[in-house]
């Protein structure tokens, strides 16, 4: 785990248990919990049962004996569950398309999806890795997946060596090796880069959707109201209402104002045997994956992981600036988070599911708003993943444009870009910021992460008193092998502007 420390704001709350007093170390998380009667705020009983939590890594943890379930557990739970049919929706329509599936395969992968995520959430982050954010889903791939299909990529191939690589990389420590080398300006520039254009994409498709039924005024009335909203909850420090009230402030705003919407999905069971997902005549219709297949995909797979590292510590750094002090043990841990999102990948993508997995955002960071550890909300999450799955009709409200974007815009880019703006205002932090959003607004976060990454620990932007501190590995070595690879592989498949790709299967 990082232990890059992120100094608290003045308003941040104090640790309610003095340095003489070493309770937690001597007593379990049954002996130290108090009702929340006995507290003089909410708040302070969410920041005690943070302080009080002893989670055990490869053990199990159980509700009740090492943590318990709170009503703020709900939200995320609910944020994480739209957001996740939300992604895996997009990602295998952005399948579909290219390989001549339709409609009901998409509808039926994502409910799939839904039970095979919540089987690996319970095992997981809610008993044997607490402290593993869910495995999600990667969003920043979703561009890349028709160039894939296209070069006759298979999505088995493509998800098995995800979960590979990256396996490889937790045992080795890499990720939380790369999290420790990543400055405060190079990591705020990033969050506040994902931020910006995640909020600003949501608003365009919110206007695309409204402006295709004939009604562009909704779109701007929902935002307004959002608006108004977010600032209100602010105000009274309930931010973390901010995912529910909004979903029903901007569905029901939108309904109200006369845009159409019904339930379509019926309950039902998605076909749960893997042979019938990779047959030739069934579920995807290609069959098993051949050596070529894996060799195609090889290139995005190394972008896939190398893409976590940064993906993990902005999740793992908004956790930071949104729990009080004494709370280390419950931070995310960045390589337990790897190890499980490289098992759900490799047992997904055995299984025939179409997500490709990354940390869950979605769940982490309105998590962290509301103070809470990850395992109450994470068995909520599969609870309500299970529920969305069988019953079908709340996939159709999650995925109605009004809800969906507004549920996406706050839950997660404008914490991103609060967290981001958090992380930059103190110290020689702005030069690696700036630097980040340019070279990310010029490939992507990756190549701005890895770029930006060696020459703040060169010393040739930010601190010149953290650059001189590293050793020789830590100030170039590794940020710049991680760099050369990083490029070298974005060369080969033709993601750099103006640059052919390097290899012909990827050639247009």
């Amino acid at each position: 785990m990082s232990n890059q420390q992120i100094p608290p704001s003045d308003s941040k709350p104090q640790s309610l248990i003095s340095p003489s007093e070493d309770a937690i170390l001597s007593g379990s998380y049954e002996q130290l919990h108090k009702p929340s009667a006995s507290f003089d705020s909410r708040d302070d009983y969410l920041n005690h049962e943070l302080q009080i939590m002893q989670p055990k890594r490869w053990r199990p943890n159980l509700p009740f004996r090492d943590y318990r379930f709170e009503f703020e557990d709900t939200i995320p739970a609910m944020a994480a569950t739209i957001g996740k049919v939300v992604m895996v929706g997009a990602i295998a329509a952005t399948f579909a398309g290219p390989l001549g599936l339709g409609d009901a395969f998409i509808l039926e992968n994502v409910r799939y999806e839904l039970l095979i995520v919540s089987i690996f959430i319970i095992l997981f982050s809610g008993f044997i890795l607490p402290t593993a954010n869910l495995a999600g889903t990667h969003g920043p791939l979703i561009p890349l997946i028709p160039i894939i299909v296209a070069a006759g990529g298979h999505p088995m191939a493509f998800g098995l060596l995800i979960g590979g690589f990256g396996l490889l990389l937790a045992i080795s420590k890499g990720g939380s090796l790369l999290a420790n080398l990543t400055s405060k300006g190079v990591c705020g520039g990033l969050l506040l880069y994902l931020g910006f254009i995640g909020t600003t994409s949501q608003v365009k498709n919110l206007f695309a959707w409204a402006e295709g039924i004939g009604m562009a005024h909704i779109a701007f009335v929902v935002i307004l109201l959002t608006i108004i909203l977010y600032a209100l909850l602010e105000h009274f420090q309930k931010r973390w209402l901010a995912v529910p009230l909004s979903c029903l402030v901007g569905g029901g705003t939108a309904f109200l104002m006369g845009a159409p919407f019904a339930f379509k999905t019926d309950p039902g069971m998605p076909h749960l045997s893997p042979m019938y997902w990779w047959g030739e005549n069934t579920g995807w219709m290609l069959g098993f994956p051949t050596v070529d297949s894996f060799i195609i995909v090889l290139p995005f797979a190394i972008l896939a992981v190398a893409m976590w590292s940064p993906d993990f510590l902005g999740h793992q750094v908004f956790q930071k600036i949104s729990y009080p002090k004494r709370t280390e043990r419950v931070l995310m841990d960045i390589d337990d988070t790897m190890v499980s999102a490289s098992f759900r990948q490799v047992a997904g993508s055995l299984l025939g599911g179409a997500n490709f997995t990354s940390s869950w955002g979605t769940y982490i960071v309105p998590a962290a708003i509301a103070k809470r550890p990850i395992p109450a909300g994470a068995l909520l999450t599969a609870l309500f993943c299970i529920i969305a799955g069988i019953w079908g009709y709340p996939m159709d409200l999650a995925i109605w444009q009004p809800v969906m974007c507004v549920a996406l815009i706050v839950g997660v880019f404008i914490p991103l870009l609060e967290a981001g703006m958090e992380m930059t205002r103190e110290g020689k932090t702005t030069q690696s910021a700036a630097i980040v959003v340019f070279a990310s607004a010029l490939v992507n976060p990756a190549f701005g992460w890895s770029i930006t990454l060696l020459l703040d620990n060169l010393g040739l932007i930010g601190s010149k008193e953290r650059s001189a501190s590293l050793s020789k590995m830590s100030r170039w070595i590794i940020p710049g092998v991680m760099f050369v690879v990083l490029t070298g592989v974005m060369a080969m498949v033709g993601m750099l502007p103006g640059i052919p790709a390097l290899l012909p299967h990827f050639r247009h």
